[in-house]
């Protein structure tokens, strides 16, 4: 579920605790940061020292004229001047190196820790996330980690620091008129920047907002590619992706309008500062209270100093931007997942694979009860069936098995062990599963194999693919088992995609294997195929098999029948029949349909 951060966001303050949650981050290499700082200080004093030694040249080509007076300029003033600039120059790009590695692993160990905490998030999360806005959240967070350290650092702090040399500067060498026409400068510049920009932060997170809404309508229209054109939904799809976007065109125009603003008053408080020093410093020159070279030194300490100032602006605004962003992403790693191990979870041991449902109930919400103390065993070795009506509870079955969710009353047990005090790691290691729709990873059909083990051998998947009826189809493929699957397994039919699901499961190789409802929607021959391999497989290990057509489960050991979330029978295929019940109904209905 996209957060709905644009509205909590406060656009009179800056967060500044978020630079503390982002500080941990940076402090993998100290060294480096020390360093860094040390050049950044060590090039202000170069460019501060610019302005005087051009101030010497041209007083001594102003007092010397013709070639006389060209030699008479010392030439280790020009030579001077030369390496400093390269001096500020190189000390730049170094200081920049230095600490380019910082916000590169700053940035990399942010944005794995968003994406295994996303992974920790219960299934509610990913039921109603959008994963366009979510992935749009992840990647403005990392990318303003790295705005943030390098502009805030390099840009705010070291501006800062030449402004108070310059003030001091022109206060001890010229007079309080130009240190006052400075400091008054910055003051209105940086007041009307903080007031401009509080005013336009609503077009630009409204821009924002809408970048993301269109994002997210294109995303979800992709994924669902199938479904768009099974309904001839194209059109329909691209006037909704066109709504947003001309959303967003309506956003951004608004906020290139208030950025037009904003510009264009920081250029008039700019300009009247360099024209005001300008003027006063050409009146001292006229009354031979200051040279040629102090006019010109006047000058570049104006431009020099207004050139980040004018940045600044820039960096204000998007500082607050990353600020923002950033905080967006450490809320995600502020949600906690609902179901996590308990202080002192044990890893579960499974030697039998018995399971046990004791008396459980469960419903997603206060409004709908899905199950209603139901209890039954399966014991090792043993295949049950869990058979009932569409909304019955058998796949909230398998769910709270995963601890997808946790009880509202009852227990599950493996071989005598609560799986409530068991880590989760341990216990969804214990259980194979065969779901009812495979979703496959756009890579090739050997990776999404080998996805059940990564651990495993070339050998073991190929043994998996032919326990899995699927070695025909491999052989059939120009590629083999490098042949790509296409997004989502596209490129492949149901039942391909349902052997491919079994493969993973034979690799995993859990002692505890579940079938949920993978054939209800293959043909009677690829159910019969994809059965056979399954029950192969299945022997020798405890299985649940979630049942759409009882005729593929009347050889269980054990068939549970669910009725509004209800065990309402259970027994063998031939039991059930006689006593004439639930299932007998089901049955009956189910063989009047396929006559």
């Amino acid at each position: 579920m996209r957060p709905s951060h644009y509205n909590d966001f406060d656009n009179k303050t800056l967060n500044w605790q978020v630079v503390r949650q982002v500080w941990p981050y940076l402090t993998e290499f100290k060294l480096r940061i020390v360093l860094a700082l040390l050049c950044l200080i060590l090039a202000k004093v170069a460019g501060v020292t610019l302005p005087f030694v051009l101030k010497n040249i041209v007083d001594g080509l102003n007092t010397n004229n013709g070639v006389e007076g060209w030699a008479a300029v010392p030439l280790a003033l020009l030579l001077a001047y030369g390496a400093v600039r390269l001096l500020n120059t190189i000390i730049g790009e170094v200081r920049d190196t230095l600490f380019g590695r910082v916000t590169e692993r700053a940035m990399r160990r942010l944005g794995l820790a968003v994406f295994q905490h996303l992974h920790q998030l219960d299934i509610d999360f990913h039921l109603t996330r959008q994963t366009g806005g979510i992935a749009r959240d992840i990647d403005r967070g990392t990318h303003g980690v790295s705005f943030l350290m390098r502009f805030m650092v390099f840009n705010i702090g070291p501006t800062l620091l030449e402004i108070t040399f310059v003030v001091g500067l022109f206060f001890i060498n010229y007079g309080w008129p130009f240190a006052l026409i400075i400091v008054i400068a910055i003051v209105c510049y940086v007041g009307f920047s903080i007031w401009a920009t509080d005013w336009r932060t609503e077009y630009v997170k409204a821009a924002a907002k809408a970048d993301s809404s269109s994002s997210t309508r294109a995303i979800d229209s992709l994924l669902n590619y199938e479904t768009v054109k099974y309904f001839n939904n194209e059109a329909y799809e691209a006037q909704r992706y066109d709504a947003a976007l001309a959303d967003w065109e309506v956003a951004k125009r608004k906020n290139r309008l208030s950025l037009f603003v904003l510009n264009a008053g920081q250029a008039l408080v700019i300009s009247t500062a360099m024209a005001s020093m300008m003027i006063l410093a050409a009146y001292q020159v006229s009354l031979n209270k200051m040279s040629i070279g102090d006019f010109v030194l006047v000058n570049a300490f104006m431009m020099q100093l207004f050139l980040p100032l004018n940045f600044l602006g820039f960096v204000y605004r998007e500082i607050k931007g990353s600020l923002a962003n950033i905080e967006h992403m450490f809320a995600l790693l502020k949600r906690q997942p609902k179901t996590t191990d308990k202080a002192q979870a044990q890893p579960l041991v499974v030697a039998q694979a018995n399971v046990e449902f004791n008396q459980v109930s469960f419903n997603y919400n206060q409004d709908r009860s899905i199950l209603k103390d139901v209890s039954f065993t399966l014991e090792p070795g043993e295949k049950i069936a869990i058979v009932g009506h569409s909304g019955s509870g058998k796949s909230t079955l398998v769910k709270l098995l995963y601890r997808f969710y946790d009880l509202d009353s009852g227990q599950i047990l493996i071989d005598g062990q609560n799986i409530a005090d068991a880590t989760l790691q341990s216990l969804r290691q214990s259980i194979s599963i065969v779901p009812q729709d495979t979703v496959l990873f756009n890579d090739s059909l050997f990776n999404n194999i080998r996805y059940g083990r990564q651990d495993a051998t070339e050998d073991e998947v190929v043994t998996a693919v032919e326990l899995a009826a699927l070695a025909d189809f491999v052989a059939s493929l120009p590629k083999g088992l490098e042949t790509q699957v296409g997004e989502r397994g596209l490129k492949l039919s149901g039942g391909e995609k349902q052997r491919v699901a079994i493969a993973r499961a034979i690799l995993k190789n859990a002692p505890i294997l579940v079938f949920d409802e993978a054939t209800s929607s293959l043909d009677s021959n690829a159910e019969r195929t994809i059965m056979r391999a399954f029950n192969q497989y299945a022997s020798g290990h405890s299985s649940i098999v979630i049942a759409h057509r009882l005729s593929t489960i009347v050889d269980a050991d054990k068939i549970i029948v669910l009725d509004k979330g209800n065990l309402v029978e259970q027994g063998t295929h031939a039991n059930l029949l006689a006593a004439k019940g639930h299932y007998y109904n089901l049955w009956q209905a189910q063989q009047q349909q396929q006559d």
